[in-house]
C-alpha cells in the first residue's frame, strides 16, 4: 500500500506530506485545489513523462516521493527489483523523482538511482491509475490476454511453464534451420572464416593450463638471480663459516648430558634432537635445489615468446587456454554442420516435426485452459455490469488462433491465442473491440466493473481512480459508490470523487483546500472527522451553500454507507 507521499515545489504545491491508509481514501475539494495534481504526482513516480512545467514558478527543482509498504511475501516487485539489484529485504519501496526547471529528471528507488524505464516498471507493479479518459490497460487489447491469464491463476500458469519449456526448443530447431538455410554465398564466407580460426588454434597446439604454467615458469627464470642468492646464503648459514647448524648440534649434546635427570629435560633433549635431524635434511635439499639451478636466457625468450602468441590467441577466441580450446571444439562441430548442412537439416527438420507434435497439444491445453476461464469470467462480469444497472450490455471473450500469413499456426512464448474484449452496450448491436464501443460514462462502469475482478488477481498494492465517476447520478452512483468500495477491499484504493455516494462510502476521507499567501497559492490536505464529513458531504449536495437540509441529506448517505459496508 502507500503509506505516505511527500511532495515539493510541485506545481501549485510548495510542499505537502500526505499519511495514507488501507481501504478506501476519497480525495474531495473544490475545483482547482489540487486533487489531480497529487494524483499526478503519484503517476510521475509510477514512470510517467515529465516536464518542467511540473516545476513550481521560481524554483529550481520539484521533489516527489513515495513510501509503499508491501504485505505480501511473493509480491512480483521483489523479483523485479532483485533484477535491477534494488534492495527491497525490508518490504519497503521508496519512490523518488527530482525534475529540474530544464526538464531533467533523477529518479531513484530504495536510494539507487534508476532509469525512468526502470522506475516504470517497479511503479507499474505497485500502482495502478485510472483517469476519467486513462483507461490504457483495459482498453488496449494487447494486455486482454496477461489479464485474462491472471484471472486463470495455477491452472493455466502451470500449464505455460510446460508448454514454455517445449517452445524454447522449437524456437532454438527453426533458428539453427533459418541459419543453416541461408544463402550459399554466405555459408561459404562463414565456412572459409571458421576454417581459417580453427587451423589458427590448431597450429599452436595449445596444452591444457599451458599459459598457467608458462607464466610461472617465466616468473621464476625472471628471478633467478633471487633465487640463487636466497639458496645460496641459506645453505651457507647451515654450513658455512657460521655453521648454524653445528651450533644446533652442540646444543643437542649438551642436552642429552642431562637427559637422565628428569621428563622434562628428556623431552626437551629429544625435541632439539628431532629439530636437529630435520634441519640437516632440509639442508640437503636447499642444496640439491641450488645445485639444479640453472638460467637459460634462450628459454626465457622461447617461454616469452609463446606466451605472446596465447595472448594473441586470447584475445581472439577466449580468456584461457581452456576457453579457446572450447570454442575450438565448438567451432570444429559448426564446420561439420556446414559441410554437411543438407543432413542436419533433415536431421533438425525431424526434431522439429517431433517437438511441435507435443507443443501443439500444450497450446491445445492452455486455449482449452483459456476458454474454460474465460466462460466464468464473462459471467462475473454481466454480474458486476448488472449491478451498476448495465444489465443489457453483452460482454465476450473473443479468442481466436494467431496464424502465419500462409495460415499455420503462429507460435509464441503464450500459446496460439490472440484475446480481445468484446461488448455491445445496446441490445441487437453485434458485439465489437471493447475499445471501440463504449460511450465515456459507459466506459467508467464498464472498466470499474472490470477492475472489481482483476484487482483481485493482479497483485498491485493501490489502485487511484480519478473522477472515474464523473456524469452519473442517483442510483447509478450509489451502485459505483458501493463498486468502489469492493474493490478497495483487496486492494488500497485512493479516489478523487464529486460524487457524495463515493465520499459517504470512505474509510478516510481527505479534505484537499488551497489559499493564497503572500500572493502564492498554496495547497493543503486535512483528514476529515465525522463532523467534518457531514459538512463536505452536505457541501458535495448542495454546492457552495451548506444547508441544514443538505446536511440531514449528508447523515442518511453516511448511514447507508455503514449499512452497505456491513
Amino acid at each position: 500500500m502507500l503509506a505516505e507521499l511527500s511532495i515539493k515545489n510541485f506545481a501549485i504545491i510548495e510542499s505537502l506530506t500526505v499519511s495514507f491508509e488501507k481501504g478506501l481514501t476519497v480525495l474531495t475539494g473544490e475545483t482547482g485545489a489540487g486533487k489531480s495534481i497529487i494524483i499526478d504526482a503519484i503517476h510521475l513516480l509510477a514512470g510517467a513523462r515529465g516536464s518542467s512545467e511540473f516545476v513550481r514558478y521560481g524554483e529550481k527543482r520539484a521533489e516527489l516521493e513515495a513510501l509503499f509498504l508491501l504485505d505480501e511475501v511473493q509480491h512480483s516487485v521483489y523479483e523485479r527489483c532483485e533484477e535491477f539489484g534494488i534492495d527491497v529485504s525490508d518490504g519497503m519501496i521508496i519512490l523518488r523523482r527530482d525534475m529540474s526547471s530544464s526538464g531533467k529528471s533523477i529518479c531513484r528507488i530504495n536510494g539507487k538511482l534508476v532509469t525512468i524505464a526502470v522506475l516504470r516498471e517497479i511503479g507499474q507493479l505497485l500502482v495502478d491509475i485510472h483517469g476519467q479518459h486513462d483507461n490504457q490497460e483495459l482498453m488496449n487489447e494487447e494486455n486482454h490476454l496477461s489479464l485474462l491469464d491472471q484471472y486463470s491463476g495455477k491452472e493455466v500458469k502451470s500449464a505455460l511453464i510446460a508448454y514454455l519449456e517445449l517452445y524454447r526448443r522449437y524456437d532454438g530447431l527453426k533458428r539453427k534451420i533459418i541459419q543453416l538455410s541461408e544463402n550459399e554465398q554466405e555459408m561459404a564466407h562463414r565456412l572459409d572464416l571458421l576454417q581459417f580460426q580453427l587451423e589458427e588454434i590448431e597450429n599452436a597446439e595449445l596444452q591444457p593450463k599451458e599459459d598457467e604454467l608458462l607464466q610461472e615458469e617465466k616468473h621464476q627464470i625472471s628471478n633467478y638471480e633471487k633465487i640463487y642468492d636466497s639458496l645460496n646464503n641459506s645453505y651457507n648459514a647451515l654450513h658455512g663459516e657460521q655453521r648454524g647448524l653445528d651450533w644446533v648440534g652442540l646444543a643437542m649434546s649438551h642436552l642429552e648430558n642431562v637427559s637422565h635427570i628428569n621428563t622434562k629435560l628428556k623431552e626437551l633433549s629429544e625435541t632439539i634432537s628431532n629439530a636437529f635431524y630435520m634441519i640437516e635434511d632440509l639442508s640437503y635439499e636447499v642444496r640439491n635445489e641450488l645445485d639444479s639451478l640453472e638460467f637459460d636466457p634462450e628459454r626465457l625468450n622461447y617461454v616469452e615468446s609463446r606466451l605472446n602468441e596465447i595472448n594473441h590467441l586470447k584475445r581472439k577466441y577466449g580468456q584461457s587456454v581452456e576457453e579457446i580450446l572450447t570454442y575450438s571444439a565448438k567451432i570444429e562441430e559448426e564446420i561439420d554442420t556446414i559441410q554437411n548442412k543438407d543432413s542436419h537439416i533433415t536431421k533438425l527438420q525431424k526434431e522439429l516435426e517431433s517437438v511441435l507434435e507435443d507443443l501443439s497439444v500444450e497450446a491445445k491445453n492452455i486455449s482449452a485452459i483459456r476458454k474454460k476461464h474465460a466462460k466464468v469470467l464473462i459471467d462475473e462480469i454481466h454480474q458486476e455490469l448488472k449491478e451498476l444497472y448495465m444489465e443489457k450490455t453483452s460482454f465476450d471473450v473473443n479468442i481466436d488462433e494467431r496464424r502465419t500469413p500462409s495460415h499455420e499456426l503462429k507460435y509464441s512464448s503464450n500459446g496460439v491465442d490472440e484475446i480481445e474484449f468484446y461488448i455491445s452496450t445496446n441490445p441487437g448491436e453485434p458485439l465489437k473491440p471493447l475499445s471501440k464501443t463504449a460511450s465515456g460514462g459507459e466506459l467508467s462502469r464498464i472498466m470499474l466493473a472490470m477492475k472489481s475482478i482483476f484487482s483481485q488477481h493482479q497483485g498491485i498494492t493501490s489502485i487511484i481512480f480519478d473522477e472515474v465517476d464523473t456524469g452519473v447520478s442517483g442510483r447509478v452512483a450509489q451502485a459505483i459508490a458501493e463498486k468502489i468500495y469492493r474493490v478497495s477491499s483487496g486492494s488500497q484504493v485512493l479516489c478523487i470523487t464529486h460524487l457524495p455516494q463515493v465520499a459517504a462510502m470512505a474509510d478516510t476521507h481527505l479534505y484537499i483546500a488551497k489559499e493564497t499567501k503572500a500572493g502564492r497559492t498554496k495547497t493543503s490536505v486535512k483528514p476529515l472527522n465525522e463532523e467534518e464529513k457531514i459538512k463536505e458531504i452536505g457541501r458535495m449536495i448542495a454546492g457552495v451553500e451548506v444547508t441544514e437540509l443538505s446536511k440531514e441529506h449528508a447523515k442518511e448517505l453516511l448511514s447507508l454507507a455503514h449499512t452497505a459496508k456491513r
